[in-house]
């Protein structure tokens, strides 16, 4: 099918006629004498065309169309660096996304590594559609080996090890290119992460260089500056800990300490008095068994979601109890592996969790669910969204939410 130009067509507004000429940069205008409404002159006379230039007509300032253009969906920015230099320099420069980081504007993006893939996949709310994202140019060591993931403003972070040791590497989504780097301050892995718009945050987890040592340190990277910032050190050495950012605090929760020993404690570090608070008990309610996955946490409208690999069962935290209070059962199979190869993340205002479903005919089947939860109502409501046209292994080896 060939693509066809829209022309234009003449418009009459009070009295006047207003036509379009490609071949010129002019608008011609035409005023009509009062007629019996079809156009045509009662005098019988013709009009005398007047030429406008319509260069002198006021266009937008740079500041309101930037506006404009930064309520744009996210996947259709692509499409402005074809219009002109000026849009195409403001996709590249990120200044769209600062603003709608700016208006709380978001359209989630979710990007996962399925078993057998050597590609990630990204899906771009509504989620109708998925892309696969350009090869990684790492080499084996990195390709195979555990890996970590999450997001910042507008770029995918997926920390790991190749030959030469540890290392970052960084999807931008603006250029939709990997590039290598910055590096942690202290490279780690099986750490807690948690992302606040144009941050993320890391703790815990084992040195990657001798994967023996046990981590209390913790550290922040902004997208922006492209930057790694150190933090004070938690209270607690952690590793296979998880973190998510609610109330305004990165919490760091569960994980085992040096020895080995499974902590129920918690811990958060408030930016404000730049330090770390213990949590006591916090995870002592969350059953603990051997070779389990770090917890499963995401944070929707400021509440504090688990999904214990044991049961299938989502949990909601009670900050007032320092307890947690059962909602249900999901829909995937989080205790098959026990709790590796399943996604639970905040998507906006709903819970994802992605994984092997609970009923299926297909053995390696992925389904993808969200949920809008209610801590004051048991019964969820899980609605099942396509995932495009991809067919991926349902064992999730890496997923990371990128709201901007």
């Amino acid at each position: 099918m060939t693509n066809r130009k829209a022309l234009p067509v003449p418009s009459f507004v009070s009295g006047i006629c207003f036509s379009y000429h490609s071949s010129q940069k002019k608008m011609r205008v035409r005023e009509l004498s009062p007629s019996d409404g079809n156009g045509s002159s009662t005098n019988g006379d013709e009009p005398l065309p007047q030429d406008a230039d319509y260069s002198n007509v006021l266009s937008l300032s740079d500041e309101l169309e930037t506006s404009i253009l930064a309520r744009f969906p996210r996947s259709q920015h692509w499409k402005l660096c074809f219009l002109n230099k000026r849009f195409l320099a403001l996709a590249r420069s990120g200044e769209i996304y600062k603003i709608r980081r700016e208006l709380r504007f978001k359209e989630p993006s979710v990007f996962m590594l399925a078993s057998g893939e050597s590609n990630w996949w990204g899906m771009e709310w509504p989620f109708n559609s998925s892309k696969k994202l350009p090869p990684i140019q790492s080499d084996y060591n990195f390709e195979y080996g555990d890996k970590e993931s999450f997001c910042a403003g507008s770029h995918l972070l997926v920390s790991g090890k190749e030959i030469d040791g540890a290392v970052i590497w960084r999807f931008d989504s603006i250029k939709n290119e990997w590039l290598k780097g910055p590096s942690m301050i202290n490279p780690r892995c099986l750490f807690a992460s948690a992302t606040c718009g144009a941050i993320a945050f890391v703790a815990g987890g084992f040195d990657a260089i001798t994967y023996t040592q046990v981590l209390d340190s913790a550290e922040k990277y902004n997208s922006e500056s492209q930057c790694w910032e150190p933090l004070p050190r938690m209270n607690k050495k952690r590793k296979f800990c998880s973190g998510c950012f609610m109330d305004n605090k990165f919490y760091v929760l569960g994980g085992q300490d040096e020895h080995g020993k499974d902590l129920t404690c918690g811990e958060f570090f408030d930016g404000k008095t730049n330090s770390w608070n213990l949590i006591p008990d916090i995870w002592k309610d969350i059953p603990l068994f051997d070779s389990q996955s770090p917890p499963l946490l995401a944070v929707v409208n400021n509440e504090l979601y688990s999904l214990d690999a044991s049961s299938n069962e989502l949990k909601v935290y009670v900050k007032g109890t320092n307890s947690w209070k059962t909602l249900g059962v999901v829909p995937v199979r989080a205790d098959a592996q026990r709790g590796w190869g399943v996604a639970f993340k905040s998507l906006g205002d709903e819970l994802l969790v992605i994984g092997a479903p609970s009923v299926s005919h297909t053995v390696h089947a992925l389904s993808m669910y969200t949920c809008c939860p209610d801590p004051d109502d048991e019964k969820l409501r899980w609605r099942q969204i396509g995932c495009g046209s991809i067919q991926l292994n349902h064992f999730i080896r890496n997923c990371a939410v990128m709201g901007t």
